[in-house]
């Protein structure tokens, strides 16, 4: 190995740490993001420290399959696009760091499964904020998925 050249993730995501510090390095990227960050930041106004065990519970349940999620994931969404419109570009961008923060840290099973959840989520988001379908929903979700996130 040459001195420049990082070792990948070495493990796959097994517990609740493995998801706090996933979602950290997530959100880090989101916040600081010019095209997503101010939905989390200036329209939600979201409180990271205060929202985080609920989102780890909500990928807990997902990944994990340990059911500790008994809330409604969307209505927060959509009271935010209720806000401000979240479109195919945001879902879009949305996916790319999530699959860009899962590849920087875990790798495996698991991990593949939290980059296709991610995407099945936010076409399913951007479905029903957009009354049912995703062509014409701010420039297609399916180009920004099948070109720019797995090239």
């Amino acid at each position: 190995m040459t001195p420049d050249r990082h070792p990948g993730p070495a493990r796959d995501i097994a517990s609740r740490a493995d998801l706090d510090g996933l979602l950290r390095r997530f959100y880090g990227a989101a916040f600081e993001d010019p095209l997503i960050g101010p939905f989390f930041t200036e329209v939600a106004g979201l409180d990271l420290e205060a929202h985080l065990p609920h989102i780890t519970d909500f990928w807990e349940s997902a990944l994990l399959r340990t059911g500790s999620y008994r809330r409604n994931a969307f209505a927060p969404h959509a009271a935010l696009h209720e806000r401000r419109p979240m479109t195919a570009e945001h879902f879009g961008r949305w996916v790319q760091l999530w699959r860009a923060a899962v590849d920087g840290l875990v790798a495996g099973p698991v991990a593949e499964r939290a980059k296709e959840q991610g995407e099945r989520i936010a076409v399913n988001l951007l479905r029903r904020t957009s009354g049912g379908t995703t062509d014409g929903a701010g420039g297609g979700f399916v180009p920004l998925a099948a070109v720019l996130l797995r090239s």
